[in-house]
């Protein structure tokens, strides 16, 4: 990928695997500035040394930090904006989507606490963070908000549970409000939608739950998260201005709506 044409802070949330890791990579190679922070301290050490050995440890952070946690988001947005510059650019990747060794429990026997820890990580994590940058995008005129949601919530979920697939669905109400409301001030909110991408989170190739994905997938093979963070690191580049409350679909053809 060509530099952008203004480089900014870039601000990634679960950003120290899978998809959010491999979007932290491509915008740094796009020249962006980008800090990337999630709960494991054993991936955020990892992901600290990777990216410090492919780009040097000047234009990044990463920080361990529970999303459920506001005072400790408000005190990592308080450091990218001190070390690395105001935010202009937000990826909210951050998801946990827990499951039973069978697969997700049924709503019936959905625990309440479940429930509320999925929507506090997926969905009120992600309002945080909007929280923390929109002020100063606003006074910006310039903002790229993205936010990874699922393919579990565009379609009938095959694979994960109520919380997950209701969490993800909410992202895009959240992403049509920030339309409306920050759109005048040049600030783009987007959705990309993932299918089933091989991730820490989704587990082996040879898991049967990832077979049976295959099967469904017309292009005939799972996805990678690049395939995902290629599409993330447009919309969150300058040509990507006049895509305003999109949804886009990265899921090899599994889904494809009218």
């Amino acid at each position: 990928m060509s530099a952008d044409r203004s480089p900014h802070v870039a601000v990634i949330s679960g950003g120290t695997t899978g998809i959010g890791l491999a979007t932290a990579f491509r915008l740094l190679k796009a020249g962006h500035r980008v800090a990337v922070f999630s709960h494991g301290k054993a991936s955020v050490m990892a992901a600290g040394a990777a990216l410090a050995e492919a780009f040097g440890p000047e234009r990044f952070l990463a920080r361990r930090v529970d999303i459920r946690e506001p005072p400790a988001i408000s005190a990592f947005f308080g450091e990218v904006a001190r070390d690395l510059g105001v935010p202009g650019i937000l990826v909210c990747n951050a998801g946990i989507s827990p499951k039973d060794p069978e697969g997700p429990r049924h709503v019936g026997d959905l625990p309440i606490e479940e429930w509320n820890d999925v929507l506090a990580v997926n969905l009120t994590g992600t309002m945080l963070c909007c929280q923390a940058v929109l002020p100063a995008m606003k006074e910006m005129s310039y903002g790229r908000v993205i936010f990874v949601g699922s393919l579990a919530g565009r379609t009938r979920p095959r694979i994960a549970g109520a919380s997950y697939a209701t969490s993800k669905a909410a992202l895009s109400g959240l992403s049509r409000v920030l339309v409306s409301q920050y759109g005048p001030y040049g600030i783009t909110s987007n959705v990309v939608a993932p299918g089933r991408v091989l991730t820490p989170l989704t587990g082996s190739p040879q898991s049967k739950i990832n077979i049976d994905a295959l099967a469904r997938i017309p292009a005939g093979r799972l996805g990678a998260p690049d395939d995902v963070a290629a599409v993330i690191a447009f919309l969150a580049s300058e040509d990507a201005g006049f895509v305003n409350g999109a949804i886009i679909d990265v899921n090899g053809g599994e889904f494809a709506p009218s």
